[in-house]
């Protein structure tokens, strides 16, 4: 019996020793399977959270920039249209965001589809996108947050075009306007300078956050809107220009200026040196164009005005917005200063002999002022605020070209097709109000509603 319990044990000892030997073999197989799908995953790279913040917060500061621009457009027009002018500038927040997400990224961002024309339709609805997926444009953000960033451009743009146009444009024709021109205008225009591939971008043009793409789209499609729905009643002839609470226009002012943070610092897409540069060249181009305009305008007519000085530092934010990444503070001081004087003198001596009534002088500050911004990039570019620009006076001549090129092909663009779709709505449903409706105020006809109840 001994010696059979001996045998006895000898067996388990050699069936543990058996087992033990499958497992690890078992567990050799097992890991040889499942470490490839690791070592897979171990080479995307986590996002990052404090560019993701940063990218966020600056989407939210850019999204408060459109309801500011309505409160600075409504507080120049007449009492009658403060209400219609706000609604123009809040509407288009909800008509710009739900285009972009079904269709307007796609053609703006997808992958280049017609020789850096226009995006594909990949993303169409955002069907092949989600939450993980890192950006094709920033790899340490989601591709959300940067189709949010993107969307609160897209809002802005289209919602600067309607301070050209206020005081006669018809609400529905304005809502038409924003889908067919965010479809046909923004974002052709968006992929050739932004979008990898897009024509522009390939041939090196800097344009850090969106002088041509936003500022002179939207102030030569203003410029074409003005010339398609004519002046307003009584233009030239009498006084119509009537603020009726300029308390709202420098609210109006300040918001933006706060906003434009996020718009030219969130422009880096990461919190990083770009951002801080681009952050210090947007207030010290504001804060000098706002004086210059206030100088030439005491020097002119005796006075500084408080209208002037909102409208010149709008001027010089929309004029250093392509060059904030790439400029020194010294350099961002003049494209301010030049950027005051030269929209002052549009608004005070060339716009009325030229006699286009752009009521709120959307060409004149945006247009102008960032064709200048995009010149001046060239010129200004200096390698060591961003090693990818590099402009004329830090040894780059070429870059001038590239950057007037630019412009003019945007501005041609805009202009254009801005006209054609203005003319078509006309045709179509008509663009502007009678001249009842113009006289009695956009607020009643419109809206049924008055902004002030005395």
């Amino acid at each position: 019996m001994k010696k059979y319990f001996e045998n006895f044990g000898l067996c388990l000892i050699k069936l543990r020793t058996m087992m033990s030997l499958i497992i690890a073999g078992l567990s050799l197989v097992l890991f040889s399977w499942v470490s490839p799908v690791f070592a897979a995953g171990s080479k995307v790279p986590a996002f990052s959270a404090g560019n993701t913040a940063w990218v966020l917060a600056s989407s939210a500061l850019v999204l408060l920039m459109t309801p500011a621009l309505g409160f600075f457009y409504g507080g120049m027009v007449r009492r009658k249209n403060v209400l219609n002018t706000l609604s123009l500038s809040f509407i288009t927040i909800a008509t710009v965001s739900l285009i972009w997400i079904l269709w307007g990224y796609s053609l703006a961002f997808g992958p280049d589809a017609f020789g850096g024309l226009i995006g594909n339709v990949k993303y169409l609805g955002l069907v092949n996108m989600d939450a993980t997926q890192h950006s094709r444009y920033e790899n340490s953000i989601p591709s959300y947050v940067f189709v949010m960033f993107q969307l609160m451009f897209a809002i802005i743009t289209v919602a600067l075009i309607s301070g050209a146009l206020v005081e006669r444009i018809k609400f529905s024709s304005w809502v038409v306007f924003t889908i067919v021109w965010l479809t046909v205008v923004y974002t052709p225009i968006a992929q050739w300078v932004w979008g990898i591939g897009g024509i522009f971008h390939k041939m090196g043009v800097l344009d850090f956050a969106g002088g041509t793409v936003v500022h002179i789209s939207a102030g030569f499609a203003g410029l074409a809107g003005a010339l398609v729905l004519g002046k307003r009643k009584g233009y030239m002839k009498e006084n119509i220009v009537q603020p009726n609470q300029l308390g709202y226009t420098i609210l109006g002012a300040g918001l933006l200026w706060f906003g434009w943070f996020g718009f030219n610092a969130g422009s880096a897409l990461a919190a990083n040196s770009i951002a801080a540069s681009a952050f210090i060249a947007t207030n010290t181009a504001a804060a000098s164009a706002a004086l210059s305009w206030m100088i030439a305008e005491w020097v002119r007519n005796g006075k500084p005005t408080s209208l002037g000085i909102v409208s010149g530092a709008v001027a010089g934010l929309a004029a250093v917005t392509p060059a904030s990444g790439y400029v020194t503070p010294g350099a961002a001081i003049i494209i301010g200063l030049v950027a005051g004087i030269i929209c002052f003198s549009m608004v005070i001596s060339i716009k009325p002999k030229l006699n286009y009534d752009d009521a709120l002088d959307v060409f004149s500050v945006h247009g102008v002022g960032s064709m200048w911004g995009v010149f001046a990039t060239g010129l200004f570019a200096d390698p060591l605020i961003n090693s990818a620009g590099r402009g004329l006076f830090y040894g780059n001549p070429g870059q001038v070209w590239v950057q007037v090129i630019t412009i003019i092909a945007v501005a041609a663009y805009s202009f254009i097709m801005s006209f054609i779709i203005f003319k078509i709505i006309d045709m179509i449903i008509g663009l502007r109000v009678n001249k009842e409706a113009e006289t009695m105020g956009l607020d009643i006809t419109q809206h049924e509603e008055t902004g002030y109840n005395f």
